[in-house]
Parts: C-alpha cells; sequence; structure tokens
C-alpha cells in the first residue's frame, strides 16, 4: 500500500534528518520526498504499517507529516 503527506520535509538537509528514522523501519518497502511540490509530498510504501504509525515516525525525526487528502472531481 502506497501513502502520501503533506509535510515540511523541504531540503536535502531534511531529507538527510529523515532518512536513519524512515530507513530504519524494516516494514517500509520505499519512500522518497518531492520538495518540489509546494506540499513536500513523502510517499511511503509500506504493507504493514498504518497511517498513524508512519506519521509517527516522520515526527520522531523532528518533523510534521499529515495525511494527504485526495481530491475528487466531478465527471
Amino acid at each position: 500500500m502506497t501513502f502520501q503527506f503533506k509535510t515540511n520535509i523541504n531540503c536535502g538537509g531534511c531529507i538527510a534528518k529523515v532518512t536513519p528514522f524512515l530507513d530504519a523501519e524494516a516494514k517500509i518497502s520505499s519512500w522518497e520526498v518531492d520538495t518540489e511540490n509546494p506540499d513536500k509530498i513523502l510517499t511511503v510504501a509500506s504493507d504493514e504499517l498504518s497511517k498513524g504509525e508512519i506519521i509517527e515516525i516522520v515526527h520522531a525525526a523532528g518533523f510534521e507529516a499529515r495525511e494527504k487528502k485526495k481530491k475528487f472531481g466531478l465527471f
């Protein structure tokens, strides 16, 4: 399952600080931060962790993360 979060991880230095926390979690298969996006989107792939658990890991690293709401359009 893939989760996306808005974060305040906004530069290479921030990514370097959060990397040990996310890399240490064996239940995360992959992750990346899009610092070019205005919402600094963190994408995490994990079949075992909940959104809340991922948010806790990011908070432990000293950063904020909140669930990115999906936008539904009319068709």
